[in-house]
């Protein structure tokens, strides 16, 4: 077995084992986790003895927090902005090396997973949800963005829940995911041993995941897909906004608590997750990281960025304090130059090849 600062490896048989092992940090991504699991990856692509990978958490509630918001903290108060720009190339150029893995990639997650451990899960094969699987991208509450690969995956979601959960960083549980195609099966997590000893000895990973499917119901979303679909379907944040503060009816209540929400967040990250949503239905995967990228080098220089972790690490939940402070303050000519200014060093993915004819 080896391991590096939070992330263990092992071969079991015919598997390359994962584990996520900084229970005490609730799993929080470091760049050189990120670091360590593309260069795994890399490892086990062309590996005979490998069959598949599986990926577990060692705690028990929790697969991943995201990206470690203190480590970031730590760095923006030193002003170390290129080292946070590393941070987030380490995390996307991960996203795109799982992209290119195609042996069987099995992620096992029973518990939150948020932000960059949606990174380091949704893009390979498959993905298994648990009975206590909750998925969030939260990062426009952060004064951040809806990264990772959210610029590509989210748009394509059924309807406008993607812009949704762009917008309010809502949790959803197992059915939607499932239903969204979030994750490839719903499975009992007491099962999850089963699924790696297959893996291991080297048995048709789709048959029995197939086989332990349970169909895990409607989930919650189903029941508010129309109002969701009436009112994300405009053509600003502030229109959402109106439509929200004007529903009445059965979903009166459900659009006054979710505008609530919008409120909270920063107002420039609504505005820049908004023009995500409308940009990324036509970009693939790795122009949609390459653009991550650009956003986030401009943005992690920025009041925003700053004061959201540092609310949210520092501040132990105190509310940001944004600037802009409103929707109307915030300068949609600026928003747009965001998207469109280069930065210097810009990502760079390699596209020529998978992983595994290397």
């Amino acid at each position: 077995m080896s391991g590096t600062l939070g992330v263990t490896f092992e071969e079991t048989g015919r598997a390359g084992v994962i584990t996520l092992n900084r229970p005490a940090r609730l799993n929080a991504l470091s760049r050189e986790m990120f670091e360590a699991l593309s260069a795994q990856y890399r490892i086990w692509a062309p590996a005979p003895q490998i069959y598949g990978v599986a990926m577990q958490s060692a705690h028990p509630t929790v697969f991943s927090s995201g990206g470690d918001l203190k480590i970031l903290h730590e760095l923006s108060q030193q002003g170390a902005i290129e080292a946070i720009r590393e941070f987030y190339r380490a995390a996307y150029t991960h996203v795109f090396v799982l992209e290119k893995f195609i042996r069987p990639n099995v992620p096992l997650i029973n518990g939150l997973v948020f932000g960059g451990g949606i990174g380091i899960t949704l893009f390979g094969t498959h993905c298994v949800a648990g009975e206590n699987y909750r998925f969030a991208m939260p990062q426009v509450g952060i004064g951040f963005l809806p990264d990772i690969g959210g610029t590509y995956f989210l748009p394509r979601l059924f309807g406008w829940t993607g812009m949704y959960l762009a917008l309010t960083g809502g949790a959803i549980g197992p059915a939607d995911a499932y239903r969204l195609k979030l994750v490839s099966h719903c499975i009992p997590s007491a099962h999850f041993g089963v699924i790696k000893d297959a893996l291991a000895d080297n048995h048709p990973i789709d048959r029995l995941l197939d086989g332990l499917h349970r169909d895990p119901g409607e989930g919650e979303l189903v029941h508010f897909t129309p109002v969701i679909n009436r009112t994300f379907s405009a053509s600003s944040v502030q229109e959402i906004l109106a439509r929200l503060d004007a529903e009445r009816g059965e979903y009166a209540k459900w659009a006054r608590d979710t505008a609530a929400t919008l409120r909270e967040k920063s107002p420039t990250s609504l505005k820049i997750a908004f023009a995500q949503m409308q940009r990324g239905t036509s970009l693939d995967l790795a122009a949609a990281l390459r653009l991550e990228f650009r956003l986030a080098s401009h943005l992690v220089a920025r009041h925003d960025y700053g004061e959201g972790i540092a609310a949210r690490i520092a501040g132990k939940g105190r509310a940001p304090q944004w600037n802009p402070a409103t929707l109307d303050a915030v300068d949609d000519n600026d928003i747009a130059r965001l998207f469109d200014t280069p930065v210097e060093n810009e990502l760079v993915l390699d596209e020529t090849a998978r992983n595994n004819l290397q």
